[in-house]
């Protein structure tokens, strides 16, 4: 079933849990994360980069979603765009059936990335369509997303993390539906060079100050130990390699307003490992339904251990009531389409 985040977020803020935001880049890594959300009965985000919509064409992405849509009706599903950057790309997003956006202008100073949100947030209200926004910065890298270089983020985080009263001003004066917040997560495999600890009396101060504003938690991979082993085993090279436990992104939605959690890398490791496994043990293997097959239950599995995490499993059907009580149209894309403008 098709929506907004609006409903998700409504029950997840005072729910203890969090919704999944997976990065889609094409049919199996689609199909492994909604064939675990079906199983654990979750509502999930599927989330659709700029550089995912390079990579794959938004007309396949677009309609491989359309077929979960179609395949799983009783699964709430929002269409999102991860780390847009520009009003051209929101305007593209939202002409293609998005349900969600993200304009990122934390690169920016901060009055222009007020500037920036707010006129997104225009443009999207209008068509129906809800937007998060970024407030601080974040370290590492992953894909079109350069951050702040993860040595020199660590040993300044403070500087870098969201300011509370900041926070309030940027989502009175933008109208944001969902505030994502710089707590110490960082983009990539490689966040952190030691144990990391979020900055959880921060997300405590914005609570404070933007009361009733759902959180989002980017850079959340656990980068978990055995993906990691099974690259480096069958001919990979990733010394070091480090995320955010997973009992500090359980802590962050239970006990805390955040209401989404961004996960790409952890998807990308199951794959790659799966597929590197087989190539090496499997040498004479050519057919791709022999290696994507496998990759595309190792990312299920790993996705339905994250709904358990983010304590979204058994939540799909609250989520889908919460949607019918508030009556929520689909975005005017949908409106025409159906109208076959």
């Amino acid at each position: 079933m098709l929506m907004t985040t609006k409903p998700m977020f409504d029950l997840a803020y005072d729910g203890g849990f969090g919704v999944g935001a997976f990065n889609v880049n094409n049919m199996e890594i689609t199909q492994g994360i909604i064939e675990a959300c079906a199983a654990e009965s979750s509502p999930v985000i599927l989330q659709i980069s700029k550089g995912a919509r390079q990579y794959a064409n938004i007309r396949f992405l677009k309609h491989i979603i359309d077929a979960c849509v179609e395949e799983y009706p009783e699964i709430p599903i929002a269409i999102h765009c991860d780390h847009g950057d520009t009003v051209e790309l929101i305007r593209a997003c939202i002409d293609d059936g998005y349900t969600s956006v993200m304009i990122d202008g934390s690169h920016h100073d901060y009055e222009e990335n007020v500037r920036l949100t707010a006129e997104c947030v225009k443009i999207a209200h209008a068509a129906g369509v809800v937007v998060e926004a970024e407030l601080g910065m974040l370290g590492g890298i992953e894909e079109d997303v350069v951050g702040l270089d993860a040595e020199e983020y660590q040993k300044n985080i403070e500087k870098y993390l969201t300011d509370p009263v900041q926070a309030k001003d940027f989502v009175e004066r933008t109208g944001l539906d969902s505030l994502a917040v710089a707590i110490g997560t960082s983009h990539g495999a490689y966040k952190f060079k030691h144990e990391p600890k979020l900055a959880f009396d921060r997300i405590e101060a914005i609570m404070k100050t933007c009361p009733g504003v759902p959180l989002v938690m980017h850079g959340s991979s656990s980068v978990p130990r055995e993906f990691i082993d099974l690259i480096n085993k069958y001919g990979g090279d990733m010394p070091g390699a480090m995320g955010v436990p997973e009992e500090q992104i359980a802590d962050a939605v239970r006990t805390y307003g955040v209401c989404k959690v961004n996960i790409d890398t952890d998807l990308r490791l199951a794959l790659t490992a799966k597929i590197r496994e087989i190539f090496a043990t499997k040498p004479a293997e050519f057919d791709p339904r022999k290696y994507l097959g496998p990759a595309r239950d190792a990312i299920r599995e790993m996705v339905k251990r994250k709904l358990r995490v983010l304590n979204s499993a058994g939540k799909a059907d609250a989520v889908v009531a919460r949607w019918k009580e508030l009556g929520e149209p689909l975005p005017v894309y949908y409106e025409r389409r159906a109208a076959g403008v």
